[in-house]
């Protein structure tokens, strides 16, 4: 089956009506817990800019709670689930200071619960590509943005 290009399907989106565009994005997001989450980021995030990473810092605060890291084997891999979590949520913004808050805030909880007191090659290895990740973003934003973050990186550095 030969999927048409992205320009095909915005050509024919163009010809229907606002009722049928509204039942396609409506069963859009019954296929796809990713896709309800990006169109609810979409629609309440106007109104509220700060709704992404509200969110976003509640659901990985929460799997740090439940995370084991008594052990280093048990760290190692809810260290290594907490980042599938967290990079497959930043997908849904587009925004590099929302996405650079949240990679912050995952920096910032592998200190506080514990995670890097472990001499663990793997979960270091993480933390430190994850850091580099927010530098990266962090040298696109602009020059106020960046010194406000700077002190942050610094820090955890």
């Amino acid at each position: 089956m030969q999927i048409p290009s992205l320009a095909e399907i915005k050509r024919e989106l163009s010809y229907l009506d606002e009722k049928e565009l509204r039942e396609f994005i409506i069963e859009l997001s019954k296929f796809s817990r990713d896709n309800k989450a990006y169109l609810f980021f979409k629609l309440y995030g106007r109104d509220q800019p700060g709704l992404y990473v509200q969110m976003v810092q509640e659901d990985l605060e929460l799997e740090f709670q439940n995370a084991r890291g008594e052990h280093s084997y048990y760290a190692k891999k809810s260290a290594q689930k907490i980042r599938r979590k967290m990079n497959k949520l930043l997908k849904l913004s587009k925004d590099k200071a929302d996405q650079l808050e949240v990679l912050l805030f995952f920096c910032e909880r592998m200190k506080e619960y514990g995670f890097l007191r472990h001499s663990n090659t793997v979960i270091e290895n993480l933390y430190r590509s994850q850091l580099s990740k927010a530098e990266k973003i962090l040298s696109g934003l602009h020059e106020d943005l960046q010194f406000d973050y700077q002190g942050r990186i610094e820090e955890l550095a």
